[in-house]
């Protein structure tokens, strides 16, 4: 079986057609999608880069291979400890050795591992194509080694390519000569004056008023001309929506070259094609702009399409709970290979099989790198638990029903106690049972993130963005923000 795996760095779903979207973002991955299944409630266990391909990678909670941040000691695996082996451990496979042992052929195309120093994602390639610009290349860029790969392996049997784009993450770069589709279309109805007004008066890390220029500097927002450095009309949501949306549309239409090379080398339709991202992109959600700083919907919730003729039905949408690694544990058991014992991901390949939409009762979900949450995802539910708000204004409880209200303006943590008390429950029954069962330490990560100060992208911004907060007429919130921090949270 040969698989691709297409990976966009920060791709939120419902920016997609084949996931509502009104703009045509993605004309190719809709196809894809009408062509195989796709899964409406895919969520990374951690959030963002680094911790969620880490888990994807391991089949293990962030809370057990101990990467959950994006700095510190908690952006590397966890010692294996006396008991690891001269070959690691067994149960501690990744999910490209367990490829790679039936022999396999597993290739990457990504810069991830050099941006973050994440060597064990290499552990089981064969072949690891760096780009070379650690994530600010173009979707051209990475074909121009994805197309080389396949020209030399396309139509050899059981290959594993991971390609990796990164378009649709800030700073949105796009080449100019691509121009604008969207440049005559209205941006998402959702937002609206008010929020935005509301919103500039607030504040926290990439808020509407203290966006790209502040927290990336004007070196960077230079890059990349026609994003704004903050949000300070509608027409400035407009052209950061638009920049968004163009990201997207490139790496869409660079991912119908990858196909039409491989419908040209016969194999198209007995290659299985996933789509899919690392995490999502908050677009002025809890008053965030483009990043991927919490453990809400819109960061965590990832797109996962399927392509497999022959082996899955066309068209169909599942709706169940999935964690993203649970599909790495899906194709091994689709390929006869075995599930490493240790591993938190479950297959449920038999049930796509059948064509029965069975998942998880409930999802897990936590962020560590801007702010440290832990939420979870249950019945039409999502309740965030924040235990340092890294510069945002957060609520140490979050209560939304995302089924209504998927962009998080309704917060009910006050109406609905009693689903609020299910909720911290599930998150605290979760808890006990990832520790109780980690072979490498009843040790929760989290707390090494607050011990060394917080999360990393947070960490000794406070005393200069107090004095932001004053310098514009914010003083109210900067007493608030002062208050917070001094609590701990």
């Amino acid at each position: 079986m040969r698989i691709l795996y297409i990976d966009i760095d920060s791709l939120r779903p419902d920016h997609l057609g084949c996931y509502g979207y009104a703009r045509d973002t993605s004309p190719t991955i809709d196809a894809l999608a009408s062509q195989g299944v796709r899964f409406e409630n895919c969520f990374v266990s951690d959030a963002p880069c680094l911790p969620s391909r880490t888990a994807f990678t391991q089949g293990r909670f962030g809370i057990k291979n101990g990467v959950v941040n994006h700095g510190g000691e908690a952006a590397d695996l966890r010692s294996l400890g006396r008991e690891r082996s001269f070959g690691a451990r067994p149960g501690f496979e990744t999910f490209f050795q367990s490829l790679q042992k039936v022999g396999y052929l597993t290739a990457s195309v990504s810069p991830f591992p050099a941006r973050h120093g994440a060597w064990w994602f290499l552990a089981g390639l064969r072949e690891w194509h760096n780009t070379g610009r650690r994530g600010n290349e173009n979707a051209d860029e990475i074909n121009a080694k994805v197309l080389l790969w396949l020209e030399a392996n396309a139509e050899r049997d059981d290959w594993f390519l991971h390609v990796n784009y990164w378009d649709p993450h800030t700073l949105y770069s796009a080449p100019e000569a691509f121009g604008n589709p969207f440049s005559d279309e209205p941006p998402p109805p959702w937002y609206t004056e008010e929020l935005r007004q509301r919103q500039w008066d607030g504040y926290g890390t990439f808020s509407a008023q203290d966006g790209l220029a502040h927290f990336y500097g004007e070196y960077l927002q230079a890059q990349r001309s026609g994003i704004p450095s903050s949000i300070a009309t509608m027409d400035d949501f407009k052209a950061w929506i638009d920049g968004y949306d163009t990201g997207i549309r490139y790496v869409d239409e660079h991912i119908g070259h990858v196909l039409e090379a491989l419908d040209r080398r016969g194999v198209l339709d007995e290659t299985v094609v996933i789509v899919t991202a690392d995490h999502g992109e908050n677009q002025g959600e809890l008053n965030v702009f483009g990043d991927h700083q919490t453990a809400d919907l819109m960061t965590c919730r990832v797109p996962m399409i399927v392509r497999a003729p022959g082996l899955l039905p066309s068209g169909e949408v599942r709706h169940a709970f999935h964690y993203q690694f649970d599909f790495a544990a899906t194709i091994l058991e689709l390929l006869g290979i075995e599930v490493p014992w240790g591993w938190d991901a479950r297959s449920f390949a038999t049930a796509m099989q059948a064509g029965r939409d069975e998942g998880r009762d409930h999802l897990v979900m936590g962020q560590m790198a801007w702010s440290c949450q832990r939420s979870v995802r249950f019945y039409r539910w999502l309740l965030i638990r924040t235990f340092h708000a890294g510069l945002k204004d957060l609520p140490e409880i979050l209560l939304f029903d995302v089924e209504n209200d998927p962009h998080e303006q309704n917060d009910l943590a006050n109406e609905r106690p009693e689903v609020v008390n299910e909720g911290i429950a599930l998150l605290h029954e979760w808890h006990a049972s990832a520790l109780a069962t980690s072979e490498t330490g009843p040790i929760d990560p989290m707390q090494t993130v607050l011990r060394e100060g917080g999360p990393f992208h947070a960490r000794g911004l406070l005393e200069p963005y107090l004095e932001r907060l004053k310098n514009t007429g914010r003083g109210e919130q900067a007493n608030r923000l002062a208050k917070v921090a001094a609590s701990g949270r």
